[in-house]
């Protein structure tokens, strides 16, 4: 997966019954759910290390629900119930403690987790009483507060070796599907999403082929991995990732690894970066190599100039000559090493031609009837870094047109064209 820090949403939607139930949503913001659900879960009377330690298990729970998006994955349209059998309460409408609310200003925008793992912890929690439970006893955790333990050391008390991360971004609610289809020639940390992924989910269904590197490049065997997970699956084996399989990878990696519960395998952090090296040149070996590779072989395609590479990680003769090219082309020092200025200027003509050819919905028409959210050209961040303004194949209406036959792999474009600089 990309290297993330969960973030707390600033609204979440509540939905008031069973998840299957003919039942209301509503939205409120995530720090008055939290004040709801502590107000309707636990006493205001309570010492506050035991408040504060049921705080950080409500919060912990619910960014749990939707870090896994455990019910939008399912095709819900709310991301958690007010119902005790499956997730929290909530009083709609309620009125909350004035201690409470103070706590979870301070608070909400801390969690749990367990050292090493991303997601927040799934921090169940039962009464103590009537009802026992794997996780935190609410009482118990005030008889734990009264001999004078602290609120970290009641939660470990109940869930072993947590943490707890503090002071976690805050942003709009927004779906971890990347709003178009991904598919061959795809690059960036979706694909590493894909990839990984896959990996882990053929674990448990060995007919998913691994992919052999989670490289953030969309190939011959990502595809042929997503195809098997599509007919395991019942979906349309076409090796696309649309929205219907991407949210089937989120629902079955979940369940394989038990994110979504208090005895989770952890999801682990990856990562890609398409950030500038400091510099590559002959003789380097690695991903960044195999990278810059990649975006050569596509430019290739496309400016006649630039010749053809083997991507195969080695910065040998064959790739030299081809940044020499992209430099001579880019009226670039020619120095045969890629320096940041280089490495812009590939990347910069390489995200143009994955944006409006490799994820156009006219030149690549997706079948079935989902309908993606549409992303604005020209807008691509890798790791913290825009390159959007050097996007410049955007401009191509060329790249806009539908071939008129199927594209698949192998496939070439008779017209090799460049927009003009």
């Amino acid at each position: 997966m990309p290297a993330v820090i969960p973030f707390v949403p600033q609204n979440i939607t509540v939905h008031l019954g069973t998840p299957t139930s003919d039942a209301a949503n509503v939205t409120v913001s995530f720090a008055d759910y939290v004040k709801n659900v502590a107000s309707s879960e636990i006493y205001p009377t309570w010492e506050e290390s035991a408040l504060r330690a049921n705080i950080l298990a409500i919060t912990s729970f619910a960014l749990n629900r939707i870090y896994t998006e455990y019910y939008r994955s399912r095709g819900y349209d709310f991301d958690i119930t007010n119902s005790t059998a499956f997730d929290q309460a909530f009083v709609n409408g309620r009125s909350i403690f004035e201690n409470i609310s103070r706590l979870v200003d301070d608070l909400f925008n801390d969690y749990l987790r367990r050292p090493e793992f991303v997601e927040p912890l799934a921090a169940k929690f039962c009464n103590g009483t009537t009802v026992t439970c794997e996780g935190l006893s609410q009482w118990g955790s005030q008889n734990l507060a009264l001999e004078g333990y602290n609120s970290i050391d009641i939660l470990r008390s109940y869930y072993g070796d947590v943490e707890t991360v503090v002071n976690a971004p805050i942003r709009g609610n927004r779906s971890s599907y990347p709003g178009t289809p991904l598919r061959v020639g795809s690059t960036g940390p979706n694909v590493v999403v894909i990839q990984a992924s896959l990996n882990r989910i053929s674990q448990n269904y060995p007919a998913i082929p691994k992919v052999p590197v989670a490289d953030g490049i969309f190939g011959s065997k990502t595809e042929a991995s997503v195809k098997a997970f599509q007919k395991i699956f019942d979906l349309t084996p076409d090796g696309i990732v649309g929205q219907n399989t991407w949210y089937a990878l989120v629902r079955i990696y979940t369940a394989v690894t038990k994110l979504s519960e208090l005895r989770s395998q952890g999801q682990q952090f990856y990562s890609i970066s398409w950030a500038p090296p400091n510099a590559l040149q002959l003789g380097d070996t690695g991903e960044k190599v195999k990278l810059l590779q990649y975006m050569l072989a596509m430019l290739s395609e496309y400016i006649p100039e630039i010749p053809p590479v083997a991507v195969d990680g080695i910065y040998g003769k064959a790739t030299r000559a081809a940044v020499l090219a992209a430099q001579r082309r880019f009226r670039l020092p020619e120095t045969g090493v890629v320096d940041p200025e280089t490495w812009q200027a590939i990347y910069g003509q390489f995200s143009g031609i994955e944006n409006t050819t490799l994820r156009s919905e006219e030149s690549f028409p997706v079948s079935g009837t989902m309908t993606p959210a549409s992303v604005p050209a020209g807008n691509f961040t890798r790791s913290g870094t825009d390159f959007g303004s050097k996007t410049l194949y955007a401009r191509s209406s060329t790249l806009q047109q539908f071939p008129g036959r199927d594209l698949s792999i192998g496939s070439r474009d008779a017209v090799q064209k460049e927009v003009v600089r």
